[in-house]
């Protein structure tokens, strides 16, 4: 289910990200030795299996054959997903649940054994930090994702991203165990198909796996640039959803298929976000983790095209249709423009 690889007993030097991912087979980890090992830190990797940035990364510090300033865990998780073809194609497979959402009992199915495996690891190494590395589907800049507002998980993000998104959503996702246990943060690295994003990862990789006060040292004094406490906008169940330039009146909901172009910006009342053909406003579901907020708080529309209510930023914005609908379309904050 989840076993020891030992990437030094082989050749790494001239194997490609998919060759090194042969290799693996499915769900691994390594333990590289570093100057202290008295202390640990955790880097997760390929929760989902089409985000490419972390195993790029992780094979590049590899192939140069360094040592990190602690001992380092590197979990590679949904391994035979990314291999399944064409390479990093599928998020999950057909049929099985995200794996991201299962950090959490009861731990039923494969997927929730895998989870619990990997939670079972991480306790058992007690490490200082968890990093868990992501990509978002659609484009936009590197940030942050943490249960946890302070000192330590603003240390943790700012090699990365000083973007850090601040939310106590609970989804069964790794970040959960920030909580109770270890500093954690979730990295999404940026766009998974964009080259900065796989630099953004190897480069904050390399400071987390050599920095020797990872957790005190604030990089280069910068602030954190803090969004707290977004809400989760999904395409309720049943509904049908498409992305085009035009309205598609086969389906329930057409948004527009370069809205990811909208990540991180603040958009206002007047941009239009797509058309709703049939169901209005009950297309949409709004979650926070208080339960208060609905779509008509967030969404507007007029004579069938949908606009945001009020300035707002979103950002995780994707246009592959599976994903939305698996997962969720977007999360939000509201901006006050006064």
């Amino acid at each position: 289910m989840l076993s020891q690889f030992n990437p030094y007993e082989i050749d790494l030097s001239d194997l490609s990200v998919e060759a090194f991912l042969n290799q693996l087979k499915g769900p691994r980890y390594i333990v590289l030795n570093g100057f202290d090992n008295s202390r640990t830190r955790v880097f997760v990797t390929l929760l989902h299996g089409n985000e490419p940035s972390g195993v790029m990364a992780l094979l590049r510090w590899l192939k140069q054959g360094r040592q990190a300033s602690v001992r380092i865990v590197c979990i590679l998780a949904s391994v035979k997903t990314a291999l399944e073809a064409p390479l990093f194609h599928y998020r999950t497979l057909p049929g099985v649940r995200d794996l991201n959402r299962c950090f959490q009992a009861p731990f039923e199915d494969t997927q929730g054994q895998l989870a619990k495996k990997i939670l079972e690891l991480i306790h058992h190494y007690r490490p200082e930090a968890v990093i868990d590395m992501h990509n978002t589907s659609g484009t936009g800049p590197a940030f942050g994702v943490a249960t946890h507002d302070d000192k330590y998980h603003h240390a943790l993000t700012l090699p990365f991203s000083d973007k850090l998104v601040i939310t106590h959503l609970k989804l069964g996702a790794l970040m959960d165990i920030s909580e109770d246990h270890y500093p954690t943060v979730t990295i999404e690295a940026g766009g998974r198909l964009d080259q900065g994003a796989h630099e953004v990862a190897w480069h904050g990789l390399d400071y987390y796996f050599t920095e020797i006060d990872i957790l005190k040292k604030n990089q280069n004094n910068k602030p954190v640039k803090l969004i707290v406490e977004p809400v989760r906008l999904e395409i309720r169940k049943g509904a049908s959803l498409a992305y085009a330039n035009t309205s598609n009146t086969e389906f329930d909901v057409t948004l527009i298929d370069t809205i990811d172009q909208l990540n991180f910006s603040v958009i206002n009342p007047q941009t239009q976000l797509g058309w709703v053909n049939r169901g209005g406003l009950n297309n949409f579901v709004v979650s926070d983790c208080k339960q208060q907020s609905i779509s008509k708080d967030w969404l507007r529309l007029e004579q069938g095209k949908l606009y945001p209510k009020i300035d707002v930023l979103f950002f995780m914005i994707t246009t592959n249709p599976v994903i939305a609908i698996d997962d969720c379309l977007f999360y939000g904050i509201k901006i006050n423009m006064k």
